[in-house]
């Protein structure tokens, strides 16, 4: 049983590349496009990790953690943010996220950044 990785992310391109990298990497991966869709996968796969895109439309990250974590305060979430906030990557941190990346972010640094906090399981 691999561990899980769900990609929320509203970027289209962001969530293909992503999906298929951990996909390689042997991890079994899905995928949201916005909030409700990212919680409706939390809710019946119970991912191990999740990879937490901020600005999207509709519910935003902030909001979409917090609804991770009242759901299973155990999956680890990675922020990933075009926008360098101090304050809302303070928050993430204070909401339980473990790091956060800047985009456009190095595929190998997040890489390994999931592989130290996920790894895999053969």
């Amino acid at each position: 049983m691999s561990n899980k990785i769900l990609i929320v992310d509203d970027q289209y391109g962001i969530r293909i590349l992503l999906n298929e990298v951990f996909q390689k990497e042997g991890y079994t991966t899905f995928q949201a496009a916005n909030g409700v869709q990212a919680l409706d996968v939390v809710q019946k796969h119970l991912p191990d990790l999740v990879l937490l895109d901020m600005k999207i439309p509709g519910m935003d990250g902030i909001e979409i953690l917090k609804r991770i974590k009242a759901i299973n305060q155990d999956i680890r979430v990675i922020i990933m943010t075009a926008y360098g906030e101090l304050d809302m990557i303070q928050e993430t941190k204070e909401l339980g996220a473990i790091m956060h990346f800047a985009k456009p972010f190095d595929i190998d640094e997040l890489r390994a950044a999931v592989k130290k906090h996920l790894p895999i399981i053969t």
